[in-house]
């Protein structure tokens, strides 16, 4: 199982975009997913929408056991292959700036319980990946999410506010290694891009500089196929316009490099994408 925390401590930036877009290639390759909303604004499942749940995030949170686990989480609308384990305004109530160790490693029990669940025959395949999207804070909830998972994917947009954003996410992850020793930077996705633009490529350029080959060398081009998409509650891979187009395929390629580098930690993470990764986005 693939865990992936999404993260930016800047708002704004597109985070939840970018694990709805990676939700929507891994439903079009066949990748069961889970999508776990940390968000108090809870934009991951309003575009998810999943059926009613008896529990949510704040319950599971507070009590990870099997049963609220499992009353959490919901088919989502866009088809079997992708479910949601719901999200909820009363999260924020949760998000301690301090929070202690027992409160930090609630989701990653959370998530043992649902390993365990599969291990049983009369449970559903398991989940290959794991997408958790964080609110834009430093709070419990982010810092849940980086215990639990496996590998950082940091947002950002090409913008001066928004490189720095980065810099305090990477930190975070950096520091959060002390509770989770597995915790790996995925890397920086770039999301938003004006390829015409001597802004964007100017900050992208200041990114490389800083974070080099921990910046994605595929970036996300800002369509409003996207915004549209969202706002009809489809994956971007049925969305079907030219733009749409344009960003499933990146998305597909952030997919496959997502569970090539999980599948090998000794891989290098970062290097150019090769011919087998081109053709299975391509075909995804």
């Amino acid at each position: 199982m693939h865990t992936v925390a999404v993260l930016s401590l800047k708002g704004g930036v597109g985070k939840t975009t970018v694990a709805l877009g990676l939700a929507s290639a891994a439903l079009r390759r066949g990748v069961r997913t889970l999508v776990i909303d940390l968000d108090p604004q809870c934009n991951a499942t309003s575009t998810l929408e999943p059926g009613d749940t008896e529990a949510s995030i704040y319950d599971v949170l507070q009590s990870p056991t099997g049963d609220t686990v499992r009353a959490a989480i919901a088919p989502s609308a866009w088809g079997e292959g992708v479910d949601v384990l719901a999200g909820s305004e009363d999260a924020e109530l949760l998000n301690h700036p301090d929070p202690g160790e027992s409160r930090l490693g609630r989701l990653r029990e959370a998530l043992r319980v649902l390993a365990a669940d599969h291990d049983t025959a009369d449970t559903p395949e398991p989940y290959q990946l794991v997408l958790l999207d964080c609110p834009p804070s430093l709070g419990q909830l982010t810092r849940s999410a980086l215990v639990a998972a496996d590998r950082a994917l940091l947002v950002t947009e090409p913008t001066m506010f928004a490189v720095a954003g980065v810099q305090r996410a990477f930190e975070a992850v950096q520091s959060e290694r002390e509770h989770n020793a597995d915790l790996q930077p995925l890397g920086v996705v770039v999301n938003r891009v004006r390829p015409r633009s001597h802004e964007h490529q100017f900050r992208i350029d200041e990114l490389r500089d800083i974070f080099g080959p921990l910046v994605m060398p595929v970036a996300l081009p800002d369509r409003l196929a996207v915004q549209q998409a969202q706002g009809a509650c489809m994956p971007i891979h049925e969305w079907g316009t030219p733009g749409a187009r344009e960003v499933a395929l990146a998305f597909n390629l952030l997919l496959a490099r997502i569970l090539r580098i999980s599948r090998s930690r000794r891989r290098p993470v970062h290097e150019d994408f090769d011919d087998e990764e081109i053709q299975e986005a391509v075909e995804a």
